[in-house]
């Protein structure tokens, strides 16, 4: 039996944040009732990506499968009549309209609530129901920039970086997946419904958590470390090969000698204007470099002579934490198929080819977990949902 199953999520959200909630329900077994305006969620046009299927991108396949579609005008009285009908009988409620807005609606907490006193309501939102920002529109690049997360990516002295994917979208869905299952459980003891004010900055914060607090703790920003490891140690960094680029974690003294011996350059293990010797026969804490510049630069030379490909291999088996620098498209094309690390991948077919379906994140009882089902096209659930009584379930398969 899948956690979820026999609930209801009414899934009034669009885009990243929000569907992205609804997607961990759905493969946790929960029937998924995504309401959308006549247009349709953008994301199912996936600016121009490959469509699957009839009004499905797979970028709206990726966060809305297995999920139902309902089209509802809540422009009119008859529309939110319907949407909160469906929510009288919901056990959760997602939005992640601007503050506000669903109140305007009849649609809010407090609405739902009156007909559903057990109801999880999540609300999802750039900066949270409070505070001067809360009103305002934000989008994942404008949150990078508000939080300083994007001043912690490049090199010092380079412009601000931002992350290579709504990274703080997601993180904002995951918030709320987490917290509207914790509601469930504190329900499930007490009968009590709960409301849920998720927000991206507080995922953000989450998501930078040691760095966010250290900051605070001292009022001061650390250096931005680039491509470099997070300990310090001059072998925990990223260097180009003749082939590509390698990812190396010598954080040891053990595993920086290691590296050393690997790359053929063991004579710095005895420098002692390169590196701190003696703490490095000591063997106990990170390694520490006396002129990181020119012990980085040695480092360069000596990577620079191996083939990432071999030098990945290698130091695996010397155990020397290290992977080579990949592709998004080549990393996928590898993990999914096996062998290399645990991936509970299962593939949904469309009218337009297969579509990988990655799950929730974890193999439960040793065995990869079953895809929800296909996304819905728009609409497809509207007339069995809002116009003749409609059980628990019956997702979109």
């Amino acid at each position: 039996m899948k956690p979820m199953e026999g609930m209801r999520v009414v899934d009034l959200s669009h885009v990243i944040a929000g569907p992205t909630c609804g997607h961990y329900l759905a493969h946790y077994g929960a029937d998924v009732v995504k309401v959308e305006p006549e247009g349709g969620d953008v994301l199912r046009a996936g600016g121009g990506r490959t469509a699957v299927d009839a009004g499905v991108s797979v970028g709206f396949a990726t966060i809305n499968a297995g999920k139902r579609s309902v089209v509802v005008d809540l422009k009119t009285p008859a529309g939110v009549a319907a949407l909160l009908a469906l929510a009288r009988e919901a056990d959760v409620f997602i939005e992640n309209f601007r503050p506000g807005v669903v109140e305007r609606l009849g649609l809010g907490y407090d609405a739902v609530r009156a007909l559903n006193p057990s109801v999880v309501y999540a609300s999802i939102s750039g900066y949270g129901q409070e505070g001067e920002w809360g009103p305002r529109g934000a989008y994942d690049h404008v949150v990078q920039a508000f939080t300083g997360m994007m001043s912690l990516q490049g090199e010092e002295g380079d412009p601000p970086v931002k992350v290579g994917f709504p990274v703080i979208d997601a993180a904002a869905g995951m918030v709320a997946a987490q917290s509207v299952l914790a509601a469930l459980l504190r329900r499930a003891r007490s009968g009590e419904g709960a409301y849920l004010d998720v927000s991206m900055v507080q995922a953000a914060a989450h998501l930078m958590l040691s760095p966010a607090v250290q900051a605070a703790f001292e009022g001061r920003d650390r250096p931005r470390p680039g491509n470099r490891g997070f300990s310090g140690s001059p072998g925990a960094a990223t260097f180009r090969c003749s082939d590509g680029w390698i990812a190396t974690a010598a954080n040891t003294p053990a595993q920086f000698a290691t590296l050393c011996r690997a790359l053929g350059i063991e004579w710095v293990l005895q420098d002692a204007a390169l590196l701190d010797v003696e703490a490095l026969a000591r063997g106990a804490g990170f390694v520490v470099a006396r002129d990181a510049g020119a012990l980085h630069a040695r480092l360069v030379a000596a990577f620079a002579q191996h083939e990432a490909v071999a030098l990945e291999t290698a130091l695996a088996a010397l155990g020397v934490p290290a992977a080579r620098v990949r592709s998004l498209a080549e990393f996928m094309g590898e993990w999914s198929q096996g062998g290399l690390a645990t991936a509970p991948v299962t593939r949904v077919d469309y009218p337009g080819g297969a579509v990988l379906d990655i799950g929730p994140g974890a193999k439960w009882d040793r065995r990869a977990p079953e895809a929800p089902g296909r996304a819905p096209r728009l609409g497809e659930h509207t007339a069995a949902l809002l116009t003749s009584p409609d059980p628990v379930g019956g997702a979109a398969r």
